[in-house]
């Protein structure tokens, strides 16, 4: 399969503790497997759990690019948190970027001790609605919580990109990226939450 544009910018979002950087290596090793040259930086908004973490990964079938994607340039992105997504679409989207996000909220600090308001997810949706030609929300913590944890929540995730289809990596190499990144033990877990994921993009 063949990128729709090369390179293909995805930023993946988050909050520290989500597992974000994980989902980042999981999908450039997939990539990796399929011969497409992947490109992965970094940046962290806070040290400490909670602050926020993007991961930049640039995507290509003919060579390797600088790690992080210009402003207003991604394609895709993946919120594993509705108001990161808001902020990473608002400076790194386009009217042609793809969004796929979690829907469950983290509130930060100033907002659990009354300094600050979060906005509401209607709020989130109608102002994303404005910036990305398409958007996918998935409670991928609710689902994360079926399997006992919500450290599968970035597992989840992973699987509604694959079922969105705009990268193109197919399902099995995927499994084969879980299978060898995570311990024997927890394969079967993390491929059911992979297979979730997917399962929550359909009908959408």
């Amino acid at each position: 399969m063949n990128l729709s544009k090369d390179p293909l910018n995805l930023i993946i979002t988050g909050v520290g503790g989500q597992g974000n950087v994980l989902a980042s290596q999981l999908i450039g090793k997939a990539l990796v497997r399929e011969n497409f040259f992947v490109t992965i930086g970094e940046t962290y908004g806070a040290t400490q759990r909670g602050g926020a973490v993007m991961s930049h990964l640039r995507i290509s079938e003919e060579s390797q690019f600088s790690p992080l994607i210009p402003e207003g340039q991604a394609d895709i992105v993946v919120a594993l948190e509705p108001v990161e997504a808001l902020r990473v679409i608002g400076q790194y989207g386009n009217p042609s970027v793809y969004a796929v996000i979690n829907s469950r909220p983290i509130f930060p600090t100033a907002v659990t001790v009354g300094d600050a308001e979060y906005p509401s997810l209607e709020k989130i949706r109608g102002a994303i609605r404005d910036f990305a030609q398409k958007f996918w929300f998935v409670d991928a913590t609710k689902a994360a919580m079926t399997f006992g944890s919500p450290i599968f929540t970035n597992i989840i995730m992973v699987g509604a990109l694959a079922g969105t289809r705009l990268i193109p990596i197919g399902r099995k190499t995927f499994e084969e990226a879980i299978r060898e990144n995570f311990p024997e033990k927890t394969h079967e877990a993390n491929l059911k939450a992979f297979h979730q994921g997917m399962e929550m993009i359909k009908g959408q």
